[in-house]
């Protein structure tokens, strides 16, 4: 997080909602649903679901089949968004390219979880490590030569 990021949390403006056709580093995300072509009554019904649920915002979406979703990763993953919404018996669009780019995000947003439980490498500590290491290994870069001899050249 950067210092104006940091600000602007601490004086409690919103952050501007990200793009769901860019990068999204951050742990705000805004994704798109797309339902099933087939059954478009799911639409109005999801998007009263899913509106209940706190910290999550919906729109509507691109097209007249798609909801525009924004949460926190913290507190929702699309896998287990979209999980909760078949179990209600909604149905996605289920397309090549639909399938490949929810797969896409549902690892991104796995190894973002992951990465934020592991603690913070200690990069001193493991230079220390790897300089303590090379100090014992026997390496080419030693002269035998006695003091007194060495000066002498």
């Amino acid at each position: 997080m950067n210092p104006e990021q940091a600000r602007a949390l601490r004086d409690g403006h919103p952050r501007p909602l990200p793009t769901p056709f860019l990068p999204q580093p951050d742990t705000l995300k805004r994704r798109e649903l797309h339902f099933s072509a087939a059954h478009p009554t799911q639409i109005p019904r999801a998007h009263e679901l899913l509106g209940g649920l706190p910290g999550l915002q919906v729109e509507s979406g691109s097209t007249a089949t798609s909801l525009m979703i924004c949460y926190e990763l913290r507190e929702y993953t699309l896998e287990g968004l979209e999980t909760a919404l078949v179990a209600q018996g909604f149905q996605f669009d289920q397309s090549f390219v639909r399938r490949i780019a929810r797969a896409i995000i549902h690892f991104s947003e796995e190894t973002q979880l992951r990465n934020m439980r592991v603690p913070e490498r200690l990069i001193k500590k493991s230079q220390q490590v790897y300089s303590k290491a090379w100090d014992k290994h026997l390496h080419g870069d030693h002269d035998d030569t006695p003091l007194d001899m060495r000066q002498d050249r």
